[in-house]
């Protein structure tokens, strides 16, 4: 079976999973490509691996890189559903959060050296990126957590491009609000992920971070990954475009078209439509469908119980921004404001 990873084109269905440093080796479970669309991430929550993985040796990988981009984003955005759109048998594959990416993160915050963290990513896009048919582009929607990757990424594959998909700052921090101690608890896990990664230059003296309420830890935690995209967007203007998930929802067809050309994968045969028909009615984590204005209704429930705060922390939030000289809007849109 070992032999199967040492041709140019092994079976994708053999997923890239985890990364153990110990031994240098990748593990790998068979995840068909139905299961991949149907599972909103690709964590052991997710897919319960019934058997033992297979372990492979990274030296004794020899897997040539196939085309792959990115769609990296702040979370609470609908990344989910834009990855799903673009399961697309022929054209393009996509990969919900794979947890070799998260593997990377934790080893290199515990102290890996960047030189070896920086070939072994590169090693995990190239297994990662292996399509299930010919001509396939492999589209990676990394954990936010993997942010702090995401200029490595970009600087190792240089033909790949990518989405800098967002929520508006009011909407995401109704998104944490109304998951309660969940969302709160989250936010500050991310934030201090943020601060080991050196993303987070706002302007803060470590105390600060003690005396931020879980709304102001999430604003500045949405604001670090602002930097970093308006970062991105400036240092790679043609291979890179930013979304507002406000755009996404509102005119999915529209954002869907253009991410495909920008991409430069081909559409279905029939468009969009049939795919916005199944894969944008549905909750991209549970599979519920969505009921019309169910989303907005959602929203707007949240934000009403937590109006004030939400307001004077985005007011705030502002104020931070203006004084860090973060720009208001994202450079280089996908669709035209």
């Amino acid at each position: 079976m070992t032999q199967d990873f040492r041709q140019q084109n092994p079976s994708a269905e053999w997923l890239a999973h985890r990364y153990d440093p110990t031994h240098d080796a990748i593990q790998f479970h068979v995840i068909d490509r139905a299961l991949r669309r149907s599972t909103p991430f690709l964590t052991d929550d997710c897919l319960a691996p019934k058997h033992p993985p297979l372990v492979i040796k990274r030296s004794d990988l020899a897997v040539s890189p196939s085309p792959i981009h990115f769609i990296f984003h702040s979370a609470y955005c609908c990344s989910t559903l834009l990855a799903s759109a673009f399961d697309l048998p022929g054209s393009a594959m996509s990969l919900k959060e794979p947890v070799l990416l998260n593997d990377l993160v934790g080893w290199r915050q515990r102290g890996a050296a960047p030189d070896a963290v920086s070939h072994v990513l590169d090693s995990g896009l190239s297994v990662l990126a292996r399509p299930f048919q010919t001509g396939e582009a492999t589209i990676v929607k990394p954990s936010n957590v993997v942010n702090g990757l995401a200029t490595a990424m970009m600087s190792l594959r240089p033909q790949a491009k990518a989405i800098l998909l967002y929520a508006p700052l009011q909407a995401y921090l109704t998104s944490i609000a109304r998951k309660g101690m969940t969302g709160r608890l989250w936010v500050r896990e991310l934030l201090s992920r943020q601060l080991v990664d050196g993303l987070v230059e706002l302007g803060f003296t470590p105390r600060d971070y003690l005396l931020h309420t879980d709304l102001q830890a999430a604003a500045v935690g949405w604001l670090a990954q602002h930097r970093l995209f308006a970062i991105m967007a400036d240092r790679w203007p043609d291979r890179v475009r930013t979304l507002d998930s406000e755009q996404l929802i509102a005119d999915p067809l529209a954002s869907l078209d253009a991410a495909s050309a920008f991409l430069g994968i081909a559409p279905p045969a029939d468009g969009f439509t049939p795919v916005i028909e199944t894969v944008f009615q549905r909750n991209a984590k549970d599979g519920s469908p969505f009921k019309p204005g169910q989303r907005e209704g959602d929203r707007q429930q949240g934000q009403q119980l937590h109006k004030e705060e939400i307001e004077r922390v985005a007011q705030w939030a502002k104020l931070v921004a203006h004084n860090a000289g973060l720009p208001d809007q994202l450079p280089m849109p996908l669709l035209a404001n």
